[in-house]
């Protein structure tokens, strides 16, 4: 499943997810004075953390599959990957590039940025504080297996601690991305036309 961008967030504490499960979420430390964001899944231990250097072999590998390839267009040499990094962890925060390790396994990339900031607010009546979310579960193996919507869920979860409403644009041709965000609990608000792509509007609002 990829959740496939449409350009080149936190709290502490305790929710509980759609079923009754509960997600914990907690942050440590890591070098550099950054923070690792770790969530309880039923999947297993889950964490987030900033991209390095190092990571950029494992996430070009990924970005080779031709099946991540369909939609990210970003297969080639490293350069290409990390050009199209490096411009976030560069830039001002307003698209935050993390690796997500799950049971200390390095399995997806995801991209979090703020709305406003971004090209996707021209399409939709944006709200003050929405984030938008990329993710691209890496290893095959870890696809078809409905882990991308634990892990969607989980996430949303955290970030609607601290926004009002999360949202994403899969390619419409991408069903097992669209099935995975409507699994876990996004809800399709309908089309939009973006310049390399027709985008499914899918959001998920936190809960009153």
């Amino acid at each position: 499943m990829q959740g496939q961008p449409a350009h080149p967030a936190a709290r502490t504490g305790r929710t509980r997810r759609p079923g009754g499960d509960a997600v914990r979420l907690r942050h440590h430390p890591q070098s550099g004075g950054g923070r690792m964001t770790a969530l309880t899944t039923p999947a297993g231990q889950f964490r987030l953390r900033l991209v390095r250097p190092e990571d950029l072999p494992l996430i070009t590998e990924w970005m080779n599959d031709p099946a991540v390839d369909a939609f990210w267009e970003l297969a080639g040499p490293p350069s290409v990957t990390e050009r199209h990094v490096r411009a976030q962890l560069d830039g001002d925060g307003r698209s935050v590039p993390q690796l997500g390790l799950l049971n200390g396994e390095p399995i997806s990339y995801w991209e979090v940025y703020r709305v406003e900031q971004d090209r996707l607010a021209a399409y939709y009546p944006v709200e003050p504080g929405d984030i938008g979310l990329h993710l691209l579960l890496g290893p095959a193996r870890s696809r078809g297996r409905g882990l991308g919507a634990v892990l969607l869920a989980a996430m949303a979860e955290h970030l609607l601690r601290t926004s009002p409403r999360v949202v994403a644009e899969p390619d419409v041709r991408n069903t097992p991305s669209v099935r995975a965000f409507a699994r876990a609990g996004f809800t399709s608000t309908g089309e939009i036309e973006l310049p390399e792509k027709r985008a499914a509007l899918m959001m998920r609002e936190r809960s009153t």
